[in-house]
C-alpha cells in the first residue's frame, strides 16, 4: 500500500528547527549544498532521519523527497530507524580485524544481545560494525558517538559499553568529551559544542599520527626498533672511497642478489623482443 505523506513537526518544533535550517543554508553559495547538514540537524532532533525529517530537508531546499532520501540512504552516518544514545562502531577492516577488532564485534554482540545495527533492550547502545575508522596506527578501535577508543581488547570494549548503559562517565582516548547521540548530530550539523572546555579538549593527533611528521622535520622521537642488517666485506669495498678514474670492485649489479640472466648480467642472453610486433 502507498505510504500517507510523512506528519509535519508540531509547530513549535518546526518553527526552531526553520530558524537552524535558515542558518545553515545562509552558509552555502547553493541551498542545495546544505542537505547534509539538514539532515544531520533532522537527526539531532530524534536520533535518526525520519519521514518527516526527509520532508523538512525537502521543503527548505526546494528537492523532492526522492532527492533526500537518495543522499539519506547512501550515508551509514544517517540512521534509518531508532538508535540508541551511544552509536558504538567496531572497526572490522583489514588491519582492526588482524588485530582484534572480528574479536571485539564478537563479543559484544554476545555480551550485549545484538546483532550489526541492532540496539539493545535499554535504549542505550546500538552495535554496529565500521569499514574503517581512519585510525589504523591506534589498532583495534572502536568509536563511541564518532569519538575515537584506541588500542582496544574484547575486555576493555565489555566495560565501556556496561559503563555506558550504566551512565558512568566515560572518556575517549582522545577529542573531545562524549555526548549522546543527539548531541553528537547537531555539532555536525555545524552548531559549536557548547559544553564547557569541549573545544579546547578536542586537541590534534595522536602521538603514533605524528611520528612520520616528526621525522620528516629531522627528529628521531623514538630509538630504531628494526636495526640495520650487517655490513659485508664487499659492501664496505664498494662503498670505499675511490680516486678519479677508479673503478669499484666487480661484482654482481646487485650485492643482494644473485647473478640473474638479464643483458645486465649476461651479454649471451640480451633483454628486448625477439620478434617484431604482430608475428
Amino acid at each position: 500500500m502507498p505510504q500517507l505523506p510523512a506528519p509535519d513537526y508540531p509547530p513549535e518544533v518546526r518553527a526552531r528547527l526553520e530558524a537552524d535550517a535558515a542558518e545553515i543554508i545562509s552558509r552555502y553559495p547553493g541551498a542545495r549544498s546544505a542537505l547534509l547538514p539538514l539532515l544531520h540537524l533532522v537527526q539531532s532532533e530524534e536520533g535518526h532521519v525520519t519521514r518527516t525529517g526527509m520532508a523538512f530537508c525537502a521543503r527548505q531546499l526546494g528537492l523532492t523527497t526522492a532527492e533526500v532520501n537518495a543522499v539519506a540512504t547512501f550515508y551509514t552516518m544517517y540512521r534509518r530507524k531508532p538508535s540508541g544514545d551511544y552509536q558504538v562502531g567496531v572497526c572490522t577492516n583489514t588491519l582492526c580485524a588482524v588485530m582484534g577488532g572480528d574479536a571485539i564485534f564478537e563479543t559484544l554482540q554476545e555480551h550485549l544481545a545484538v546483532g550489526n545495527d541492532e540496539t539493545t533492550e535499554d535504549g542505550k547502545v546500538t552495535l554496529e560494525h565500521i569499514e574503517c575508522n581512519a585510525a589504523c596506527d591506534f589498532a583495534p578501535v572502536v568509536m563511541v558517538n564518532w569519538e575515537f577508543f584506541d588500542n582496544q581488547t574484547p575486555e576493555s570494549a565489555v566495560r565501556l559499553v556496561d559503563d555506558l548503559r550504566a551512565g558512568r562517565e566515560v572518556e575517549p582516548t582522545r577529542g573531545a568529551p562524549l555526548c549522546t547521540f543527539k548531541e553528537t548530530a547537531r555539532i555536525l550539523a555545524g552548531f559549536p559544542d557548547q559544553r564547557e572546555g569541549a573545544v579546547a579538549a578536542s586537541g590534534g593527533a595522536g602521538p603514533a599520527s605524528l611520528v612520520g611528521l616528526r621525522y620528516a622535520k629531522g627528529e628521531n622521537p623514538h630509538p630504531r626498533v628494526v636495526h640495520p642488517r650487517p655490513v659485508s666485506t664487499r659492501q664496505q669495498e664498494e662503498a670505499a672511497p675511490r680516486t678519479p678514474g677508479e673503478q669499484p670492485p666487480a661484482g654482481h649489479p646487485s650485492s643482494h642478489d644473485a647473478p640473474q640472466e638479464t643483458s645486465a648480467s649476461d651479454p649471451a642472453h640480451p633483454a628486448g623482443p625477439t620478434a617484431e610486433e604482430g608475428e
